[in-house]
């Protein structure tokens, strides 16, 4: 007979300490697991991205300028994204209209800054760069303007950079040719005054550098784009003075609607103006009445190399239009600025990498940026041929 010895059951443990031991270990556990899981979501998550603002008029009297401007902006911003973005960040552009109104222009800085924004490609104009310069130095961020060239913040270590060069150089070099290489003594001239940062900056440079013995301004006109309807009446006063030429200081539109004035009266009267004026809406308002008119730009659109005829080419099947010279220094201000971001070292402000920057990146060839980051890219003289701007001719 086999005697089977009867183990009893093991007694389970349900003391307290137990049962705090068993809950310890089971939220460990599933701790653990949530911190896998997060690590695993962390590593498949988009990288955050680098927030780049975008302020400029794209509506209004003056929007073609900050229109092209934030044209050439984004499409170097979507290449640089297909490219892999900087250091494996996306880029997300936030795009903002001033309207052409300094205060509203302010508050959108403090907005962009918010967002998450250290850098705007912008402002477009004089009048708007001179209102935010204070705002940008107090709050840290650098604005990379395409196109204002007032005199009024050259040569000032703040936080506004440009790609172009203050209007002393485009003024001299306009006064230089209308001057010197078409003989023109006597002109008349008429400016927008409601962007006086930059036209009465431009017509001071000008005066310097065109007035002489044999030469003079025989008669300066204002008028405030936005309010001024009549061109008729300014165009007889102007050539009431019988001058050689008519200089005009004013975005295309009102460029264009001058010159048409201007034209019935006299269809064969030299007309000029500033770099403000040269973009697509000239022509394409002006038509006739702008043909021959001497411009100095930041762009030649007979240009055959290789990187501004690839930038020309992707801008037309981007946007279905020129670039004209705002679209060009968009793209370039949006290049230079990405590139100054990749560059930035951890114990470096991306105010002071500018400032380390000598040169840009342009598509119609490198430009120089002095210490105080003032663009030093020489203008182009050009007039109006068929529609398109081509290099001035030499003097006959």
């Amino acid at each position: 007979m086999r005697i089977r010895a009867k183990i009893p059951p093991a007694r389970r443990d349900d003391s307290p300490g137990r049962r705090r031991s068993d809950l310890l270990r089971s939220v460990a556990v599933r701790w653990a697991g949530g911190l896998t899981a997060v690590l695993v979501l962390a590593g498949c998550a988009e990288p955050e991205p680098v927030r780049i603002g975008f302020i400029g008029g794209i509506s209004g009297r003056g929007a073609d300028l900050g229109i092209s401007g934030r044209n050439g902006a984004q499409l170097a911003v979507e290449q640089r994204n297909l490219a892999g973005g900087i250091r494996g960040r996306p880029i997300e552009f936030l795009v903002r209209d001033d309207g052409g109104d300094p205060q509203h222009a302010r508050r959108l800085l403090r907005e962009l800054v918010a967002a998450g924004c250290r850098s705007v490609i912008g402002p477009m104009t004089s009048t708007i760069a001179v209102a935010l310069a204070e705002e940008a130095d107090s709050a840290g961020i650098v604005l990379l303007s395409p196109t204002v060239t007032t005199d009024a913040l050259a040569g000032i270590d703040d936080h506004f950079f440009r790609v172009v060069a203050p209007t002393r150089t485009f003024a001299r070099r306009v006064a230089e040719y209308l001057g010197v290489t078409l003989g023109l003594s006597r002109l008349a001239v008429i400016y927008d005054a409601a962007n006086a940062a930059h036209a009465a900056s431009w017509l001071k440079d000008f005066r310097h550098a065109y007035e002489s013995e044999a030469r003079q301004l025989a008669i300066v006109l204002t008028f405030e784009s936005g309010t001024h309807r009549d061109f008729l009446t300014p165009a007889r006063r102007l050539l009431a003075e019988s001058p050689d030429g008519i200089l005009i200081v004013a975005n295309s539109l009102d460029a264009a609607l001058i010159a048409q004035q201007v034209r019935k009266l006299d269809p064969d009267i030299q007309l000029a103006a500033s770099e403000w004026a040269a973009t697509a809406r000239l022509t394409e308002i002006g038509g006739r009445a702008v043909e021959g008119m001497v411009v100095a730009s930041f762009v030649d659109e007979s240009d055959t190399t290789p990187s501004y005829v690839a930038f020309r080419r992707d801008y037309l099947a981007r946007f279905g239009r020129a670039p004209g010279s705002a679209g060009l220094t968009g793209f370039d201000a949006a290049n230079t600025l990405m590139n100054a971001i990749a560059e930035q070292r951890p114990d470096q402000s991306l105010r002071e990498r500018l400032r380390a920057t000598a040169t840009g990146s342009a598509a119609q060839g490198a430009f120089a940026m002095d210490r105080f980051g003032d663009g030093q890219r020489q203008p182009r003289i050009l007039t109006v041929r068929n529609g398109r701007f081509e290099p001035a001719p030499p003097p006959p």
